[in-house]
């Protein structure tokens, strides 16, 4: 505010004020600059009134209204204001189609809306009228005015919208007017605003210093170096100059509310309430100096002052419904914030003000507002999810229960159904004001774009981000991807994050194919990106949830590959990785691979417990696996040996871990149910020929015992024998007999040889 207000023009004067009855330009002129813009518009209007062919009070007029809108940007909007100016600039060419001025205002609007080819056209009519000269007495326009026009045209490259000026044009046009014309303030004013604009706060100065000997009584050159040195933020040096104005006019309102604005920010409390004050009484009964008086305020963090105020001038003025900005602004700023007032009196200004007079910040703040009035949003999915689930089992209880029990368990899944449906309630509400948040993001982000592929300006490009990580915040991660897209600069090689963030986004809103296609870019321009090679092989894992094609299998084995060089530092991505092949192979019968990528996490790294246990977790769930295909019970016990080994492993890591205590008692409790099955003195097997062909009715016996058994036409026998038996003979006519030793082993497969 402090910059537009003080680059555009010298918007103080000695005067502060004169009445209506003074119908003349200088004293219309001392009322734009003591910032009277109301005042001076009416005498402005009264002039043209009376020499309605003077184009001259048409250019004051116009710029009168552009200066009124930066003074205040919070009750004002460019796009009114522009469109006012322009049609008083074209009654002014109207008036006077030779007069230069009212093309350099033309060309000062079109500058503000980015049309350079409009801005150089009126440039180039302004021009068209200052005729060359030779000698500074003999010029047409005279001399001072001819000066004048050529310091406007300098003007008129200073963009106050972007912050922005050409001084490779508008220097030396400012050096050719001083030149001519020596004498006027407004010309240094002007070339001290340049300067300021290009950062160079020592010419600023200089030139200012230069109109302050020009006019010694004004106030304008020591507020305007104030406002070089506020900009340094060199707060104390500011404070003096500001002083200084006041010491030539110690009625100069704005000083006072300069002052007030920056002793604020010093602390100096009491300083600034008495500048204030001074402020208010040198306007009072001004109800545009009081809406300054309160812009003020807003600028300087104090809000609760604000928000009085505003609620004074409305009950003054319900016509200045704009000031609902102000106070919705304030109550979402404030320390304590109230969210529902902010929003209250936002709706009252979307309601009360045409759309054409809404700002930026309008639909900024509405924004902002409905998103942190719903900030427990996401705790309320979380919750109704919890709340279904809870409902879902006691419903299943309910069901299972005895007759007796049934009302004790129809009493709770009654109560968990109202709290789902008023949970649900609120949450499809807080989903309508979160689209009318997503709205306003939108609106606030288009608001001053004419051209969509128009680069962005950097408060767009902060809008389109905020609303980004909102979107994702609020789990709305299509939206947080197509937002983010829009921020890439494809021309930029150093956007790996920004294409992850995308790809992440549409993964999580399960659109695999898009986060797929946006992953790829990022191998395309670093192939050996490791986030990307993880998160793709993530997305085609959610592509294949039940590992029926695999498709997921060979990104994984590439991320493991690219991460070899360095496993401790990708330790965290490669145990993912493996957990998947493991679970993979495991699932696909492959259980020789699926225990060499357990195992792998397990040696991954030997002070990482994490990657152990979970490497020995699925060595058990591996071996529980196997056990539950085999067939024989001895075979049972022997796998099912492992996987609780495997358990005790982990147990012995972490002696606490209840879930693999469950699991461990789950295989002893297995172990014992397959032992009850077993015979510990019955053995069996098959009986084959050196072919692998089943020899029928073959004899084992147990040496010198009575016991036997032949075998069935596939070979196999079962018997039990004595216990503490040593030595099993098996014979069969055409082959040549064989001792076998018994041992502890309850399974004897035999060869015989003819």
């Amino acid at each position: 505010m402090f910059t537009r207000m003080g680059l555009l023009t010298g918007v103080f004067s000695v005067v502060m004020a004169l009445g209506i009855q003074a119908q003349d330009l200088k004293s219309a002129i001392q009322l734009t600059k003591s910032e009277s813009y109301d005042k001076a518009e009416e005498m402005y209007n009264a002039l043209i009134q009376q020499e309605p062919g003077n184009s001259k009070y048409y250019f004051y007029l116009g710029d009168n209204y552009l200066l009124n809108y930066f003074a205040d940007t919070i009750s004002n909007t460019l796009a009114v204001a522009t469109r006012a100016a322009s049609e008083i600039y074209q009654k002014g060419i109207d008036a006077n189609p030779n007069d230069p001025l009212n093309y350099i205002g033309l060309a000062k609007i079109a500058n503000y809306s980015g049309d350079d080819a409009k801005a150089d056209e009126m440039r180039t009519k302004a021009r068209s009228f200052l005729l060359p000269y030779k000698k500074i007495k003999k010029m047409t326009p005279p001399a001072p005015e001819y000066a004048f026009a050529l310091a406007k045209i300098a003007e008129s490259y200073v963009n106050s919208i972007e912050n922005t000026v050409d001084t490779s044009l508008a220097l030396p046009l400012i050096r050719q007017a001083l030149t001519i014309d020596k004498k006027n303030p407004e010309i240094f004013f002007t070339a001290g605003d340049i300067y300021m604009m290009a950062n160079d706060g020592s010419n600023a100065i200089r030139n200012y210093n230069l109109a302050q000997f020009a006019d010694p009584q004004s106030p304008t050159a020591a507020m305007k170096i104030g406002y070089v040195y506020f900009k340094a933020r060199a707060f104390p040096q500011a404070i003096n100059n500001f002083e200084e104005a006041i010491s030539l006019n110690a009625d100069y309102a704005p000083a006072y509310r300069e002052l007030g604005q920056l002793y604020w920010r010093a602390g100096r409390l009491e300083q600034s309430k008495a500048n204030f004050k001074k402020y208010l009484d040198l306007t009072a009964g001004n109800i545009p100096a009081k809406i300054r008086y309160v812009n003020s305020l807003f600028y300087a963090g104090d809000y609760e002052e604000v928000i009085l105020n505003v609620e004074e001038i409305l009950a003054v003025d319900q016509s200045r419904g704009y000031m609902n900005r102000l106070a919705g602004y304030s109550y979402y700023e404030k320390d304590n914030p109230d969210y529902d007032k902010a929003l209250s009196y936002m709706e009252k200004l979307f309601t009360v003000v045409d759309k054409d007079a809404l700002l930026q910040k309008d639909h900024h703040y509405m924004a902002r507002i409905l998103i942190r009035r719903n900030q427990d949003y996401t705790k309320n999915l979380d919750e109704l999810n919890s709340l279904k689930n809870q409902l879902d089992r006691e419903k299943s209880r309910m069901a299972a229960a005895s007759a007796a029990n049934k009302a004790k368990f129809a009493a709770s899944v009654d109560e968990l159904t109202k709290k789902v449906s008023d949970l649900e309630t609120k949450i499809a509400a807080a989903d309508k004001e979160l689209d009318k948040a997503f709205q306003h993001f939108d609106l606030a982000y288009n608001a001053k774009r004419t051209d969509e592929n128009a680069p962005m300006t950097p408060v767009e490009r902060a809008i389109l981000s905020e609303m980004a990580s909102n979107y994702n915040t609020f789990r709305r991660y299509e939206g947080a991807a197509k937002t983010w897209a829009k921020l890439i600069d494809p021309s930029k090689g150093d956007n790996l994050n920004e294409y992850m963030l995308i790809g992440r986004a549409y993964y999580n809103a399960e659109k695999y194919k898009s986060a797929d296609s946006v992953l790829n870019i990022v191998l395309q321009k670093s192939p050996d990106y490791l986030p990307a090679h993880a998160q793709i092989a993530r997305t085609y894992s959610r592509m294949d949830p039940d590992m029926k094609t695999g498709i997921a299998r060979p990104k994984f084995e590439k991320y493991l590959n690219t991460a070899a060089k360095d496993s401790l530092g990708n330790m965290t991505e490669m145990l993912e990785a493996l957990t998947y092949l493991g679970y993979y192979n495991m699932e696909n019968g492959n259980f020789t691979k699926a225990k060499d990528y357990y195992n792998s996490m397990i040696n991954l790294n030997p002070n990482n417990n994490e990657g152990i246990i979970r490497g020995y977790n699925g060595i058990a769930a591996l071996e529980t696996r196997i056990a539950a295909q085999e067939k024989t019970l001895e075979g049972k016990l022997s796998i099912l040996g492992r996987a609780a080994e495997a358990y005790g492993k982990i147990l012995e890591l972490d002696p606490n871990n209840a879930n693999v205590k469950n699991s461990l008692k789950w295989v002893q409790d297995y172990q014992a149910s397959v032992k009850k099955g077993i015979n510990p003195n019955e053995i069996k097997g098959v009986i084959t020929d050196s072919s692998g062909n089943p020899i029928a009715y073959a004899s084992v016996r147990v040496k010198d015992t009575a016991a036997e058994n032949l075998t069935n036409g596939k070979g196999e026998y079962k018997f039990e024998i004595p216990q503490g038996s040593e030595i099993l003979i098996i014979s069969a006519q055409g082959f040549k007999s064989k001792e076998i030793e018994i041992t502890k082993s309850r399974v004897y497969n035999v060869k015989l040889d003819r």
